[in-house]
């Protein structure tokens, strides 16, 4: 199964962007997608895969603490 986290573009040197992912940054890689900074995109493998709007982020997330509070 291959799971994408929803995470929040803060900055962006070259290829690479600092997202904050609930207040845990990561260095991402943005090259397969057109992303700026405000921007919230679909993380896998460390790669930006798709950007979102804030709606979809969130309620991803709020799907996400759902699933986990049931384990």
């Amino acid at each position: 199964m291959c799971l994408a986290i929803p995470g929040k573009i803060v900055c962006i040197d070259g290829n690479l962007a600092d997202v904050d992912f609930g207040g845990v940054l990561r260095k991402v890689n943005i090259s397969l997608v057109d992303a700026r900074i405000g921007d919230w995109v679909m993380v896998h493998a460390g790669f930006a895969i798709q950007i979102i709007d804030e709606e979809e982020a969130k309620e991803t997330l709020r799907l996400w603490e759902e699933l986990l509070a049931q384990s």
